[in-house]
């Protein structure tokens, strides 16, 4: 990182610290013990309120048994947290409201990540990562076998980047939708219960977000007001959040408004390994002259990649809350955000394949096993011209992704033993690609070209010849025009539930209460329209080409590391724009892209018992939830299957193409049992059994196929995929050895029944570019990836230390270890093996601070074409320090990144082993806010 940068970082930041900035300090009703003691286990009034901890609601009410000491602070919301940890039967994590607004983060995955056996990663597809975490994943699996609930409900999410849309479409929640200020609560159950809705196969994260009649006073108004400065782009954006709740003096109806807006810059930059690597033939001129090269691997294409995006997240949520009678509670809540993810990518590629077979030129090389780690190629003068470089430019204006959600709920106490709640309620998400405006040029024809490979730890050297820093060696005719538009995927589902407990007076068999309850949901995720564009008119003329341009930063190379081309030049988003709008053929007809049109339609209903027990030094749980599911699937392909309801239908650029559908139902009884016992006080032992389901990946039921014409590979979907079921077992001891103070060990195991892996089948399709270099349709053999169920297990050790220091330090440390294997010792998606994170923070009256690192190592992050590939291991250093000016007004500093870590991403491969995919450096952000609250 250059001086300059850090020198304006300080500028920036010491001018915020004269203007001013704030996070609002969360005053509810709902009570933690004091800092000074531990609070004790909940003691219902009635057996009716005993049970805790597992849907949204009863959390609430076990908070509110807690005490009257409104939660305010770090070692306050600390406590709390165990509190609720302590006294629940089932195996949770707890971070309260409090304790999100002083930690390093932004979102509610940042927040998640100091806990033990939690994973957090940025991307959902092969996006690359980021600086903002996104995904949220448990005990060393996929984020997909992870439920995310907000108030006890599914809701509906959506994806910005494209390939995320169409290509690879999970079951996780974009937790880049989720602002921390508008939680509660989060608690994240472990172990699971039969009430729990079912979809979390490795555990569930439920959001809890805030009551009007929660709040401490009757008028409560809150705001922040700040800003937010990215290193790597050099600028500062906006931050505000603001809140205000009234109830009225019975407490009997409130109302709360919640907003947000927040901007920021974004910029990223990296090195791809785009297209993995090919095969030298022995036929090919270069192994002719050079025996000694033939069936020797070479790298694809190497690229400087710059990626911009300016970040608009805005939203809110309302929330009415009455009590009509002294029994009966009414809540209705609305909550939106809307993510606006404009993005510009550039690719500045080495194009190995057009000259590496030929050989001409070739002064020297190196060979590392069976891969071509460096060569050089000196500039030629032929009869023909070879492009050594392909450019690719993308820009993305409409890019956006919302979650939305609207419920009703009740709770009606119908007598001292029974008590109903229901829920009835909608949730939407979308993800948008409004256009995709795009530059694909040849150029640096027989230049020359060089490249030295650094192995997996750091990007490679590179150079190629003629002038990079403008388009002067453009060849259009080794070019395109692609990228798919008026893409609008929605994720929608309508959903009811009724639930009933009712509270024994005594029994002879220590039974306490039993829950019962019924759920219907209607849920589709799908896509209905893509234009994939492609050139039309006189579109390789270079006096149609724009005729002004602009550089990467003069810092690119040095923030990433790599001695490469520079300067590099670049087309501005509206000359792309305005050359598509005159080149790009967006016929709706005959450039419709099938292959990315699906629909995934499930109709679930479910059932649950649960008896819940408690004795002298004892508690726990048993039940069973019965789930019955009905799928209904369409997707489209390019051969007749016995699926096909409709095909062939022609028209398309893309081919003639069937519609399919296939409808399955299944069903499945799920028990689960919790035990907590008391040895001591302090001393805590838990045992959990359970069995879980995870329902498949939508693309894995219905996805795209995404082909490479240039190696005939590709990935697909199979809409016969069971769903997952985990039979899981928990062993924990926790030990509350002081105010604030944990030691606590857990073992867990899971035995995976129908994971979904991928396996390789060749299948016909229509090669896009032989066909338009031919003039006409060629097909040829892909390779296609294509999920498949298998089994597998995952097992491991949680450690957990959270220890104070005197009355105003404290430290926390965790650790968990996992092993995860599916058939054949293929990995399992997630898994790192060790994470741990560190974290340490002091608060008094005035002043407190909060310094975190996170680290998990390597993981497997799925198919690339026909490799697996990784992200290596990677750790995040965290500051947050604030200052209370008076009773009102408060400052807040955050730095995020404070390591500047690079993403490191490699791929696997049987044939030539270990090597690089992608490198990614994402900067350093810098937040400061001023609160105000009232």
């Amino acid at each position: 990182m250059s001086n300059r940068k850090t020198l304006l970082a300080a500028s920036i930041i010491a001018g915020l610290c004269l203007s001013g900035s704030v996070y609002a300090d969360n005053a509810p009703a709902t009570a933690s013990a004091p800092a000074t003691t531990p609070a004790p286990a909940a003691q219902p009034a009635t057996a009716a309120d005993s049970q805790d901890n597992t849907q949204s609601q009863a959390d609430r009410a076990k908070a509110k048994q807690l005490g009257t000491v409104t939660v305010v602070g770090i070692r306050d919301s600390e406590a709390e947290s165990l509190n609720l940890k302590k006294s629940a039967d089932n195996i949770v994590e707890v971070i309260t409201a409090e304790d999100i607004g002083k930690l390093p983060a932004k979102n509610v995955a940042d927040t998640l990540a100091r806990l033990p056996g939690v994973n957090i990663s940025s991307s959902s597809a092969s996006e690359g990562g980021f600086d903002e975490n996104d995904r949220v994943s448990l005990r060393g699996t996929n984020p997909s076998m992870t439920q995310t609930l907000v108030n006890g409900h599914t809701v509906g999410t959506g994806d910005w980047f494209v390939l995320s849309q169409v290509q690879t479409v999970g079951r996780s929640v974009s937790y880049s939708l989720l602002p921390s200020e508008v939680v509660d609560q989060v608690v994240v159950h472990k172990s699971s219960e039969a009430k729990q809705q079912e979809g979390g196969s490795a555990g569930t994260v439920d959001i809890i977000t805030r009551k009007p009649l929660e709040f401490a006073n009757p008028i409560t108004a809150q705001a922040s007001i700040g800003a937010v400065y990215s290193d790597l782009p050099g600028d500062t954006k906006p931050q505000f959040n603001g809140l205000f709740n009234w109830k009225n003096s019975d407490n009997t109806f409130g109302a709360m408004l919640q907003g947000f807006y927040e901007e920021r810059s974004l910029q990223r930059n990296g090195q791809e390994f785009v297209g993995g690597f090919n095969q030298i033939q022995a036929t090919d001129p270069v192994a002719k002259a050079h025996p000694d090269l033939a069936g020797v691997y070479y790298p694809n294409l190497i690229g400087q990649t710059l990626f911009t995006q300016t970040r608009k997240r805005e939203g809110g949520m309302i929330d009415l809350e009455w009590k009509p009678l002294d029994n009966l509670t009414l809540n209705l809540d609305s909550f939106y955000s809307n993510l606006k993810a404009d993005n510009f990518n550039r690719n500045y590629m080495l194009w190995s394949s057009q000259f590496v077979p030929g050989g001409v030129g070739l002064q020297s090389y190196t060979v590392g096993g069976n891969v071509l780690k460096s060569a050089t190629f000196a500039p030629v003068t032929a009869s023909t011209t070879t492009p050594y470089g392909v450019y690719d430019q993308i820009s993305r204006p409409g890019a956006s992704s919302s979650s939305a959600y609207t419920t009703l709920d009740a709770e009606w106490r119908a007598n001292d033993h029974l008590t109903f709640t229901g829920m009835i309620g909608t949730t939407k998400g979308k993800g948008n690609s409004d256009n995709q405006n795009v530059s694909e040029l040849g150029f640096a024809g027989n230049a020359g070209a060089s490249w030295d490979m650094n192995g997996t730890g750091r990007p490679s050297n590179w150079s190629i010849g003629g002038d990079n820093a403008s388009p002067s060696g453009i060849i259009p005719s080794a070019g395109w025009i692609f990228g798919d538009q008026d893409i609008h995927v929605v994720d929608k589902e309508n959903f009811y539930q009724a639930d009933g407990e009712y509270a024994f007076d005594s029994s002879p068999i220590f039974l306490n209460t039993l829950d019962f309850g019924l759920r219907y949901s209607d849920h589709t995720r799908e896509n209905k329209t893509d234009i994939g564009q492609g050139p039309t008119g006189d579109w390789t003329n270079p006096a149609n080409y724009p005729t002004t341009w602009s550089s990467y930063p003069s810092s690119f190379n040095s923030d990433l590391g790599v001695n490469g081309p520079a300067p590099l030049w670049y087309y501005s988003e509206g000359a792309l724009a305005a050359f598509n709008a005159q080149f790009a053929n967006r016929d709706p007809v005959t450039r419709f892209n099938w292959q990315n049109i699906y629909r995934v339609n499930e109709k679930d209903t479910a059932a649950y018992m649960q008896a819940n027990f408690a004795g002298d030094r004892w508690s726990g749980n048993f039940g069973v939830r019965y789930v019955y599911t009905k799928e209904d699937i369409t997707y489209n392909s390019g051969s007749q299957s016995s699926y096909s309801i409709a095909g062939p239908i022609t028209g398309s650029a893309f081919g003639p193409y069937y519609i399919n559908n296939y409808n399955n139902s299944y069903d499945r009884f799920l028990p689960s049992a919790n035990l907590r016992f008391n040895l001591t006080d302090d001393l805590l032992a838990r045992f959990a059994a359970s069995q879980t389901m995870t329902r498949p990946d939508y693309s894995a039921l219905a996805g795209s196929y995404s082909l490479d014409d240039l190696t005939h590979t590709g990935s697909g979907g199979n809409p016969q995929l069971k769903p997952l079921v985990s039979t899981n077992f928990d062993l924990s001891m926790e030990w509350y050895f002081a105010p604030r103070g944990l030691v606590s060990a857990g073992v867990y195991n899971m035995a995976l029944s129908n994971y979904v892996n991928f396996g390789n089948e060749s299948l016909l399709f229509k090669d896009q570019q032989a066909s338009n270099t031919a003039g006409h349709d060629v097909f040829s053999t892909y390779l296609v990836s294509v999920p498949t169920n298998v089994n597998g297990n995952v097992k491991g050790v949680e450690l957990n230390y959270i220890q104070p220091i005197g009355e105003n330090w404290g430290v926390q440390t965790n650790y968990t270890y996992a092993q995860g294997h599916a058939d054949n010792d293929k990995p399992l998606q997630g898994t790192s093996k060790n994470t741990y994170n560190l974290s340490a923070f002091f608060e008094n009256a005035d002043w407190n601070a909060r310094i975190s690192y996170t680290y998990r190592s390597s993981f497997f992050d799925g198919v690339s074409r026909t490799d697996t590939y990784y992200q290596a291991g990677i750790g995040n250093l965290a500051f947050s320090a604030g200052y209370n000016i008076n009773s009102w007004m408060s400052v807040h500093f955050d730095a995020m990144n404070l390591n500047n870590p690079t993403l490191k991403y490699y791929t696997l491969s049987p044939i030539y082993g270990k090597q690089p995919d992608a490198f990614y450096v994402n900067g350093r952000q810098y937040y400061l806010t001023l609160n105000f609250k009232m």
